[in-house]
């Protein structure tokens, strides 16, 4: 089915549940959906309910777009995320993006799980994407029947440089440590070894994870405002000698979470 079609039956589902259209869209990465229950919450649809929409299979990620104020903003809200290593392809990976542009969502604030490259982060900092480098090898944007698309897209400023001014004052205000860094995309699901934690240093990057860079390329696509923001869960490999697993993961996400949730509602609260 083409995707304006898959679009417009996503629209239909969605729309005669809604009381107004959302004015910004937020992602919730792995262990960051208690940000929801801040929500003054109109409706929630699984994403399997929805025509065209995989369901979310990744531990802690619930798969549920939620329609509701925050911060006095009208906004819908992706509790968990899909990702291109849930055998799914780029284009199933941004859907939920396209639909929520969709909707009438400007602005988008992606969030996301990631391990520092950094050696100056420590787990329970947040780092503001400042830029990021796409090595998931997949892009949601090429070229076919279904994406229509007839010219390459500059991604020179994908973070937009006015939000994250914004964001940065937010955290001043809040009193709160706000790295700056660059986000490098990885297709996972298996942890980087320490010689690509080594190699990813040295193109530049500060740190690491599975999922956003796809999200973001679609959201520059569609003319959308973007803030990117990280929650360091855990040192890359070979840093600290430490294995690592998803539960350190999903367990690091929750405890430092209202750090996060604050920033997000702080950001929401200044936009204009």
């Amino acid at each position: 089915m083409a995707l304006p079609e898959l679009i417009a039956r996503a629209l239909a589902t969605i729309g005669p549940r809604l009381g107004a259209r959302p004015e910004a869209a937020v992602v919730l990465g792995s262990g960051l959906s208690g940000c929801a229950e801040a929500i003054e919450l109109e409706c929630a649809i699984d994403f399997a309910d929805i025509p065209g929409m995989r369901a979310s299979t990744a531990p802690g990620h619930l798969g549920r777009l939620l329609f509701g104020r925050l911060a006095g903003r009208q906004v819908v809200c992706m509790q968990g995320r899909l990702h291109y290593y849930e055998g799914l392809q780029p284009t199933e990976v941004v859907f939920p993006i396209q639909v929520m542009r969709a909707l009438g969502a400007q602005t988008l604030i992606v969030t996301n799980a990631a391990g520092a490259i950094n050696t100056g982060f420590a787990v329970g900092d947040i780092m503001s994407i400042t830029d990021h480098i796409n090595l998931t090898g997949g892009n949601p944007l090429t070229w076919g029947e279904e994406t229509g698309l007839a010219d390459c897209l500059d991604m020179s400023y994908c973070y937009t440089p006015a939000l994250r001014d914004l964001t940065n004052a937010v955290a001043q205000e809040q009193g709160l440590a706000l790295h700056q860094g660059v986000y490098l995309g990885v297709r996972g699901p298996n942890f980087e070894t320490p010689a690509e934690i080594r190699a990813f240093r040295a193109l530049g990057a500060d740190a690491v994870g599975m999922s956003t860079v796809l999200e973001v390329i679609q959201a520059v696509q569609l003319g959308m405002d973007v803030i990117g923001l990280s929650m360091i869960t855990n040192m890359g490999a070979g840093i600290t000698g430490q294995r690592l697993g998803g539960d350190d993961v999903l367990r690091a996400s929750l405890a430092a979470a209202a750090k996060m949730e604050g920033l997000i509602i702080g950001i929401l609260h200044r936009l204009g």
